[in-house]
């Protein structure tokens, strides 16, 4: 057959993860069947070289003896161990070897003792926990004790993330929220990207996902078993944004066990929780238009990679990312997402396989009378705990089953709380509602709130209710000009449109937040 031979042809100039790519490309054609292509590639993996030393992402490791190298299906490398890493390009710094003129503001107020400095620091087999050790700019989460030190010896299972720090002064560069940003300056990360190298028992197949830097069971997927079939081929619509940008976006591994975006690196992924729910909400609804295949093959196997990652950091017993203001956002949709695309009923379904993990857009969404008549409402700047019921900060939980009239009073931070819901969260969640509706993955979710929620959000007409706000909190000022402030719009003009022309396509009612619970089936 034709497409044989050009694989075939190609195979001898490409790696073993673009002759997978190509493969899957000519799949996605319409050309070979999924498995056929699959059998192609492994048959045709090429054994893997030796190599003395591995860069990516402006970051280089060295061996003590070169090792067979490999590359998973997002470009990221392993290594077949046991191995020991010798070095480590930008080299990682401790203690004086850091300079006083390189400490930022916050570092110079909080760290007393000289000997916990660090720059460019390494992490193998990273907890999942909130502590880290990748810089000592890191505010609240850095643990010096974390930092793994040279010789780094390696075995097959391991994981070993290291990072570049930002330097005094010296500007971030990434694509969605977050460019142009230096070290010690309100919460921004000191750190500036980070890579991760994983070590193997024995080469993998060149359609194999990177395992989660913290996953302990170092579970491989593979992309063969992506049900691509159950993404969309709606027609692009006029704004849809440059797939190459996203792909970027998710390119570079997401590593972030912390939160407030201390220590996620600048530019790796966005930095605020309300852009990463917005990330999602875009990344998502590409992938259900008609894009090239190939294209949108790349922007998938990214947003996958990232969903793997999240659920490992979840398996390792990590609590998850609270709703809090703004924060929280974005992390549950790439780990429902690559569960249903992947088959894998218990990673689609986080919060019923681990109960208690926390996840922003349920913590901030629950069935109660709303003031302005509506079943559901936002529970808060920090919301309720899942899996528990428990109220974090009560004075900045559910507020909106009172008029806003008594949203000061004994303490209650209501006025904050709306800021926050109008702000920084509800925009950010209607592609990833949408998306997730598409997938027909409400009950994987596990939370019908949210889904009403996001209906109520989109098709409440607020003005009237706006007006009432403003006359108790006139400092909300929560005027038409303020088009972000308003209901009815996604953050995103190209979420908004999709919305609005795909959500009524849907069975379930668009006002079941006026009944509660009807809506989200």
């Amino acid at each position: 057959m034709k497409w044989k031979k050009r694989l075939l042809r190609e195979r001898h100039s490409l790696t073993a993860s673009a002759f997978f790519t190509l493969a899957v490309g000519f799949w996605l054609a319409g050309v070979v069947p999924s498995s056929e292509a699959a059998w192609q590639a492994e048959a045709n993996l090429p054994e893997l070289p030796l190599k003395e030393t591995v860069s990516q992402y402006g970051l280089t490791w060295t061996f003590d003896q070169p090792a067979p190298v490999g590359q998973f299906v997002n470009g990221d490398y392993y290594i077949v161990g046991p191995v020991t890493v010798v070095e480590i390009d930008p080299r990682p710094r401790f203690g004086l070897d850091v300079e006083d003129d390189e400490l930022d503001h916050r570092e110079k107020s909080r760290l007393r003792d000289p000997r916990h400095r660090l720059r460019n620091g390494s992490m193998l087999n990273p907890p999942a926990v909130q502590r880290v050790g990748y810089d000592s700019g890191i505010r609240n989460y850095f643990r010096p004790e974390l930092a793994a030190r040279l010789p780094i010896k390696m075995k097959p299972g391991d994981s070993l993330v290291s990072t570049v720090s930002l330097k005094i002064g010296e500007k971030n560069d990434f694509p969605y929220h977050g460019s142009g940003r230096v070290r010690g300056d309100h919460d921004n990360s000191p750190v500036k990207t980070a890579a991760v190298l994983t070590c193997m028992a024995e080469p993998q197949p060149p359609d194999a996902f990177r395992p989660s830097y913290c996953d302990p069971t170092n579970d491989v997927y593979l992309a063969r078993n992506l049900r691509r079939e159950l993404l969309g081929q709606l027609p692009r619509p006029d704004n849809t944004p440059e797939l190459d940008t996203w792909v970027r976006v998710f390119q570079r591994p997401w590593v972030n066990t912390g939160f407030f975006g201390f220590d996620q690196p600048m530019e790796n992924m966005p930095h605020y929780g309300q852009w990463v729910g917005q990330a999602q909400s875009m990344a998502g609804l590409m992938l259900m238009l008609d894009s090239p295949p190939a294209e949108k093959e790349r922007l998938l196997i990214n947003v996958v990679q990232v969903g793997i990652d999240y659920w490992g950091v979840i398996r390792g017993g990590h609590p998850g990312w609270q709703g809090w203001g703004g924060h929280g956002s974005g992390r549950k949709f790439p780990i429902v997402f690559a569960g249903i695309l992947l088959g894998d009923e218990e990673m689609a379904a986080p919060t019923k396989t681990f109960p208690k993990v926390n996840f922003g857009e349920d913590n901030q969404t629950v069935y109660r009378e709303c003031w302005t008549g509506a079943k559901v409402c936002f529970a808060g700047h920090s919301g309720i705990h899942h899996g528990t019921g428990e109220i974090p900060r009560s004075h900045w939980g559910p507020y909106e089953h009172l008029h806003p009239s008594e949203w000061q009073e004994n303490g209650l931070q209501g006025r904050t709380s709306e800021a926050y819901r109008r702000a920084n969260s509800s925009s950010s969640w209607p592609g990833q509602a949408l998306v997730i509706r598409m997938l027909d993955g409400q009950k994987h979710w596990n939370h019908d709130a949210f889904f009403d929620y996001v209906d109520r959000w989109m098709y409440e007409d607020d003005k009237e209710f706006r007006r009432v706000i403003t006359e108790h909190l006139p400092d909300l000022d929560l005027n038409d000009r303020k088009e972000w402030a308003c209901q009815g719009q996604a953050w995103e003009r190209f979420v908004t449109d999709m919305w609005f022309k795909y959500r009524p396509t849907f069975e379930a009612p668009t006002d079941g937040w006026k009944n509660g619970k009807s809506g989200s089936g």
